[in-house]
């Protein structure tokens, strides 16, 4: 596995997006920045990180055969990945909020962006890229729900050590990916999503509220939604926050 350490950068996914299109990389190479300067979250959003304290970084990961249906299990493996090495950190209170933010409790410790090329119908490549909070002790007031593993355990973590283990389980989840083992990948993402089973408020794309629970996800990925009447509603990335 080859690695590319930067010391700051505008976006470690667009640096390998842009390496990928001038250079013929290999499979499984990765990119870490000291410092990302317009970090890229989920639906635009913008990934705040203070300069090396935490750990940001892409990882190009190729395909043969992934079908374009199934692009959504990278989203859940890596999300188990990263889980699972935090698991051993703080194993209390730890979850997935879907598609793929970790969760302590109620507060965001780690977001993944993937972003994927096709090739006709399956997936060529993804960037996988993860942004972890580590070190960081405080956090811009915009984004009061966020947290740290130093601000959990009160203590600093050793960024190389903690790197290192999560490469070792991306690879690791990824082989589920090549066996596709769908249904295993599946329900084990399912058994650590945040809220499930638990009444929640949520909020549609149409800014109305409404109670629900979340039961799973479904083919496609969606979020599955049981609501008071008894029927299960579908919903997709930008169709549906919690209130």
């Amino acid at each position: 596995m080859k690695i590319v350490k930067l010391n700051a950068i505008d976006s470690t996914n667009s640096y390998l997006k842009d390496l990928v299109r001038q250079t013929n990389v290999e499979n499984g190479t990765v990119v870490i920045a000291n410092f990302q300067k317009k970090g890229k979250g989920q639906n635009d959003n913008i990934w705040l990180s203070d300069k090396g304290k935490n750990l940001t970084f892409s990882v190009l990961v190729r395909f043969d055969d992934l079908k374009i249906e199934y692009q959504f299990y990278l989203n859940y493996v890596v999300s188990i990945a990263m889980y699972t090495v935090l698991n051993n950190y703080i194993p209390e209170k730890l979850s997935v909020k879907w598609p793929n933010d970790i969760m302590s409790g109620n507060q965001k410790i780690c977001g993944i962006l993937i972003e994927t090329t096709f090739n006709k119908n399956n997936v060529k490549n993804a960037i996988v890229g993860v942004g972890l909070n580590v070190n960081q002790d405080d956090f811009p007031d915009e984004i009061i729900k966020a947290t740290s593993l130093k601000k959990v355990l009160n203590t600093s973590i050793d960024k190389d050590e903690l790197f290192d283990k999560i490469l070792i389980e991306i690879q690791y989840q990824l082989i589920s990916i090549k066996k596709q083992e769908f249904k295993k990948i599946k329900q084990e993402y399912e058994d650590i999503l945040y809220k499930k089973g638990i009444p929640s408020m949520f909020v549609d794309c149409e800014e109305v509220q409404f109670l629900g629970k979340i039961t799973g996800t479904s083919m496609t990925g969606n979020l599955l939604i049981a609501l008071e009447d008894g029927s299960v509603k579908e919903f997709g990335i930008k169709e549906i926050r919690f209130a």
